[in-house]
């Protein structure tokens, strides 16, 4: 009977490990290591972006910011137009583009950092994007908030950020109801200039040939001239003459 304290103790602390060691196997477990990021799966999850899509697929930009938001510490913004908004363009827009008009469409809604809500009320306008010169003419970008509002202006139009469809610590996906149309693809053109006077030394070298072309006088007045002159100069010998003969004769007479 001695001997039963002897087996009692192990079997007691055999128990009290038991739970012990399986709490210390649940905290050291990582969860499972999320995948890449990648823009276009997230516009495909969001829905209604098929032609945002299908550009950036089209003109590479969806892969150079796959490529920026898993190489780099540095963050992405994108402001993103639903379908239809690419549909409220007038048509033949997209068409009428060229490949390198397409890719500074596409950059133009995308700005190299990150940029939350909340920090919407501080940045410093005209925002850089991925087109690059933000001069007047070029690809400004223009954002102001007021409250839970941001408003957008390129230039050409004017628009808001309706709904924030994903953020995290590199990535913020904007959406909005217009294309952000820029000024150098899509700014009016400048009026042409006015037609000045023409030029007067044209106007006269004309009259000059015109009044070389024109005769002086016509043949018939030069004929008529020399005819009288003819008759005048031979009228004036005539009276002579008959003087001449007058007075011969009268002395023959004599």
């Amino acid at each position: 009977m001695a001997s039963s304290p002897i087996f009692t103790i192990p079997f007691f602390l055999l128990l009290l490990l038991i739970p012990t060691t399986k709490t210390l196997a649940q905290t050291s477990s990582a969860p499972a290591p999320a995948g890449p990021l990648n823009i276009t799966a997230v516009l495909e999850k969001a829905g209604q972006y098929n032609t945002l899509i299908r550009l950036m697929k089209s003109t590479q930009i969806a892969d150079q910011i796959n490529n920026q938001l898993n190489n780099s510490n540095s963050g992405i913004t994108i402001f993103a137009p639903t379908d239809n908004a690419f549909t409220n363009l007038p048509a033949g827009t997209l068409n009428s583009l060229t490949d390198q008009q397409k890719v500074s469409l596409i950059q133009f809604h995308v700005v190299p950092s990150l940029i939350t809500m909340s920090q919407f009320q501080t940045v410093s306008n005209p925002l850089r994007t991925q087109a690059g010169n933000t001069d007047n003419g070029e690809f400004p970008l223009n954002v102001t908030s007021s409250g839970n509002q941001v408003n957008i202006s390129t230039g050409v139009v004017n628009t808001t950020v309706s709904n924030a469809l994903y953020t995290d610590s590199k990535l913020a996906v904007y959406q909005v109801d217009k294309v952000l149309l820029p000024l150098a693809i899509f700014g009016s053109e400048a009026p042409a200039e006015a037609p000045g006077p023409e030029p007067s030394t044209p106007r006269k070298k004309k009259k000059k040939e015109a009044a070389a072309d024109e005769p002086t006088a016509s043949p018939a007045k030069e004929d008529a001239g020399a005819s009288s002159g003819f008759r005048l100069s031979w009228g004036w010998r005539g009276k002579w003459a008959g003087f001449v003969v007058v007075g011969s004769l009268f002395c023959l007479h004599l």
